[in-house]
């Protein structure tokens, strides 16, 4: 009867790949959560509206015309 022979290959290092990337990603959550607490996105409330818009409308003209 032949004798079965188990031969472990060496690790070939992929999980600290995996590693590096999740540290990665969870920096840029971190970072990306720290820039939007300081532009105000978690505070509840609508970031006040600056929008000015001026616009110059001319007298309307009768032009000679009278309507009852």
């Amino acid at each position: 009867m032949a004798d079965t022979i188990v031969t472990n290959s060496p690790d070939t290092g992929g999980g600290s790949a995996g590693w590096a990337v999740a540290v990665i990603i969870l920096l840029a959550v971190i970072v990306g959560g720290f820039v939007l607490y300081k532009n105000g996105a978690f505070n509840g409330t609508e970031p006040a509206d600056t929008t000015n818009i001026n616009v110059t409308i001319p007298t309307p003209t009768d032009n000679g015309n009278t309507n009852p």
